[in-house]
């Protein structure tokens, strides 16, 4: 891997990512395909089409349905998928939090029933690497624990200090793994995760310790999980710069166009949400001037597409009556339009971003994109 930082505007950084599967323009938003595409009928040609850089899949999603040994016979998730561009896989960490009422927690790992049929799993760092290693991705995510918010200071450092112990035997793990000629992708690389909560002293002290590691990248997880937006930029602005500077960085999960302004503007680089495709799903549509819900009968007979000047598939086309027509008709058709649009609207703009930061007008441009999708003039 080669990580090298083009520009710098305040803490906000433009960064080339060269990896086994392609290079990587940050900042760069993840698109979420959890068990290997994208929810509203999106196919790999389509994300090519509308500029996607890295597709990212789910670890525990991948390994109870359809499972990461077939994948492997398979070739591995890129041609499983048919995809040539860089994935992300997460580590089941997530699961850990979003699946509290079906897990117990261990030293060794953590026993799920799986929300499929209730079968028992179980999952420790060494089991997360070697599924991520036999889906190929390009980036693995370490085994942690995502703590639920709020927590106590005493659980909250517990956790963070098993999910230390837990990054220790990922990297052991890894490390074997790449070094097995049977192994599809010995190239992965590996991101470790800071966790701690709102407590900005055991952030800092995680980010420490881990950046001792040499990892190939660095995660903040464990936010937008509950707290206030005003806390999560808190703990950026705290945590970021404890983290290696020459390394990527990556917050998890993380969200409206607002958030990522305000996390780029704190020397973040790498994102994804489930917000665009979950949105498009519902007919909620993103713009410059902010969002559109598109089941609102004022759209009834409007001509415009979502948005005048957008190059997506479905402003090049259609109408916001029509997609509007198509939504309330429960026709597939048009939540795959919206969901389209809604993933164009955010590469377009992380392009945006990447730009104004190597014309070091990142403050300007985040101010006027803020109030523009502020201003209400759709």
């Amino acid at each position: 891997m080669e990580y090298k930082i083009i520009a710098r505007d305040g803490r906000a950084k433009r960064a080339r990512m060269v990896t086994v599967h392609g290079v990587i323009e940050t900042p760069v938003f993840m698109n979420v395909g959890t068990v290997g595409a994208i929810k509203g009928a999106v196919s790999t040609d389509d994300l090519r089409m509308i500029g996607t850089q890295v597709e990212l899949s789910n670890t525990y999603h991948l390994h109870v349905r359809t499972g990461d040994r077939l994948i492997r016979e398979f070739g591995g998730l890129h041609r499983f998928m048919n995809w040539d561009r860089p994935i992300l896989t997460d580590s089941g960490g997530f699961q850990v939090f979003s699946l509290a009422g079906m897990r117990k927690i261990k030293e060794e790992g953590v026993y799920f029933n799986s929300h499929i049929d209730g079968r028992k799993i179980f999952m420790g760092p060494e089991e997360s690497m070697q599924i991520q290693s036999n889906l190929g991705s390009t980036i693995a995510m370490a085994f942690d624990e995502c703590p639920p918010h709020p927590a106590t200071r005493e659980y909250m450092q517990n956790s963070v200090d098993r999910t230390t112990r837990w990054l220790r035997r990922c990297k052991a793990e890894m490390e074997r793994l790449n070094a097995l000629p049977s192994t599809i992708n010995r190239q992965q690389l590996l991101f470790g995760i800071n966790q701690g909560g709102t407590f900005e002293d055991i952030r800092v002290a995680h980010a420490e310790e881990i950046s001792a590691m040499k990892l190939d990248g660095y995660a903040l997880g464990g936010l937008a999980v509950g707290e206030t937006h005003e806390e999560m930029y808190r703990i950026l602005h705290e945590t970021v710069p404890c983290l290696p500077a020459d390394k990527p960085t990556y917050l998890m999960g993380v969200g409206t166009p607002a958030n990522i302004l305000e996390s780029v503007d704190r020397g973040v680089d790498f994102f994804d949400c489930v917000y665009p495709s979950r949105n498009g799903r519902h007919g909620h549509v993103y713009t410059d001037y902010g969002k559109l819900n598109l089941f609102n009968q004022k759209y009834e007979l409007d001509p415009l597409p979502i948005q005048e000047g957008c190059g997506c598939p479905a402003c090049r086309s259609y109408s916001r009556a029509y997609i509007r027509h198509l939504l309330k008709a429960k026709e597939m058709l048009g939540m795959r339009l919206c969901v389209l649009h809604n993933l164009y609207f955010y590469n377009t703009m992380m392009e945006e971003i990447r730009n104004a930061i190597e014309e070091h007008r990142y403050a300007q441009y985040k101010k006027q994109k803020l109030e523009s999708m502020t201003s209400g003039q759709n």
